[in-house]
């Protein structure tokens, strides 16, 4: 039963988002566009996110060194700055997920419109563009679920983090965090540098659409 509910869900997806495609495309608006805007969107979800992790780290850096105060609003504010990046993270992998579903669309209808072509020589460039265009295309979805992927170790140590504090609001438990700061601060460090490196494939990416 799970398994036939699945399938169903599968096919309303599916066939709600052919629906939207054909709607946009009768006002101009084709799958090469909604890609590109589609990109173009995760381009900002990870410079949020980015920021998101950046001002976690900073908060990180406050909490370690405090030297008396109201340490419950120490932890509130960490655990705010875990409950932001947990909802960029969640935004960076909805909008990672629907340039697949569109990617997909695009590139079935591509394929499909090939042995429509009469003239040889057309077809067998536009068939070369094609290919040329999911190759990049994949290599820009790796890069972007890499940086996703480097996302969730920072937001497991951020929860600990939150979560130990919560019940040990003390000196003592902000010496034990202290050991933490260096291994956080590295996986940061190499999830902007994932980043950006999605980042500036998608705006090459970008290009190519529009070319």
């Amino acid at each position: 039963m799970r398994i036939i509910l699945l399938v169903m869900s599968m096919l309303l997806l599916t066939s709600c988002q052919s629906a939207y495609y054909s709607t946009m495309e009768k006002v101009g608006v084709h799958k090469r566009d909604i890609l590109a805007d589609r990109v173009d969107k995760a381009q900002d979800a990870q410079q949020d996110a980015q920021q998101e992790f950046k001002s976690a780290l900073e908060q990180f850096s406050t909490l370690i060194k405090f030297d008396g105060g109201d340490l419950q609003k120490q932890y509130e504010l960490t655990d705010d700055q875990y409950q932001a990046c947990n909802e960029a993270a969640a935004n960076v992998s909805e909008r990672i997920n629907s340039i697949e579903d569109v990617a997909e669309a695009l590139f079935d209808e591509w394929q499909e419109e090939l042995d429509m072509y009469s003239n040889a020589k057309l077809k067998q460039d536009s068939a070369a563009k094609l290919k040329s265009t999911k190759r990049q295309y994949q290599q820009l979805l790796s890069t972007m679920r890499q940086a996703e992927a480097s996302m969730a170790p920072v937001l497991d140590s951020l929860r600990d983090n939150s979560l130990y504090l919560k019940h040990n609001l003390n000196a003592q438990a902000i010496g034990a965090l202290r050991n933490e700061f260096a291994s956080i601060e590295r996986d940061i460090t190499l999830l902007i540098r994932n980043m950006n490196k999605a980042i500036s494939e998608s705006q090459q990416f970008i290009a190519t659409l529009k070319q």
